[in-house]
């Protein structure tokens, strides 16, 4: 559980990262946006690593309370919509989360936050095979669709939504236009 001032340290360093980039997430303008010492930061985070690891974690449990629904009775499309439907409303709800999920060249050079974002990219990976195997024994998803190649394109085609509404300034609904592409996973499906 995480204490209320390391939540605002984590929101703080989410509004740094999409404002500055990560070049500009740093702890001294960390604790000037803030208002506190640098050395107060340390005491509860280890590094910046270390709080881009807890927001990594905070996502991947996300995922792994996501893992439930692959077992529930809706239909794979209604699972399908359910999850893309929530993750669009977490990026609506906090777009700076996206320039930490999306950034490639924060986790290059840090074993321990591209280790986490392989799990997460599995994870995500792992409940849509479920999803799509399962409508398949149930006959509510065509049979010759091939559950990795449509994790790809279900992933792919969130992220590129994502960020194109994100490099555009939100000047589109997201959550609206997503449902347009909920409405083409559909037809690839049924």
């Amino acid at each position: 559980m995480q204490t209320e001032r390391q939540i605002q340290i984590i929101d703080v360093s989410m509004e740094l990262i999409a404002d500055k980039g990560i070049q500009g997430f740093t702890i001294k303008n960390l604790s000037h946006a803030i208002g506190i010492s640098e050395p107060a930061i340390y005491r509860h985070f280890k590094s910046k690593t270390d709080i881009l690891l807890t927001v990594l974690n905070n996502f991947k449990e996300m995922g792994e309370m996501m893992s439930m629904i692959v077992s529930n009775d809706d239909t794979a499309i209604q699972k399908i919509e359910f999850m893309f439907s929530k993750m669009l409303e977490i990026f609506t709800e906090q777009p700076s989360i996206i320039s930490i999920i999306f950034s490639e060249e924060i986790f290059k050079n840090e074993t321990v936050l591209k280790t986490t974002i392989i799990d997460i990219l599995n994870i995500h990976q792992n409940n849509i095979e479920s999803i799509i195997e399962k409508g398949q024994l149930d006959n509510n998803v065509r049979k010759d669709i091939d559950k990795s190649s449509f994790a790809l394109i279900f992933m792919g085609s969130l992220r590129l939504l994502v960020k194109r509404w994100d490099l555009n300034d939100h000047n589109f609904n997201l959550e609206k236009e997503g449902e347009k592409l909920i409405d083409s996973f559909k037809l690839l499906v049924i």
